[in-house]
């Protein structure tokens, strides 16, 4: 056998570590994005969804939606959360306006709103 060469491997070792199965078809940074937003949302049915999204949608507006996704606590669907927060960020950017800026009672409406359309009796 050659002898190893500092900072370089042998292509027997390549080929031992490269996993087929893995990201098989995945050629394209968006598509592997979008994949594992998909498996993060629990929606790997919908996979080819994510990642229109991945190549179409700023990906500013994704990780906002998806940072909130995570930050959520005991969520039925994910997914849903992912796309009503994803649908409500274009929206602010076509109207513009920041989420940061709501006054108190507007933050307070859009809660209660919220909460009774969930059929919560304490807002």
């Amino acid at each position: 056998m050659y002898p190893k060469t500092k900072g370089f491997s042998t292509i027997a070792d390549v080929l031992k570590k490269f996993k087929v199965d893995e990201d098989k078809y995945i050629s394209r940074e968006f598509q592997k994005y979008g994949y594992d937003l998909a498996e993060e949302m629990g929606d790997l049915k919908n996979k080819s969804l994510y990642i229109k999204l991945a190549k179409e949608t700023p990906r500013g507006f994704l990780e906002s939606a998806r940072n909130f996704v995570k930050d959520a606590y005991s969520v039925k669907s994910k997914a849903k959360l992912f796309m009503w927060r994803l649908k409500q960020l274009k929206d602010e950017a076509r109207n513009k306006k920041s989420p940061h800026k709501w006054s108190r009672s507007e933050a307070r409406n859009t809660y209660v709103e919220v909460a009774s359309k969930r059929g919560s009796k304490n807002p």
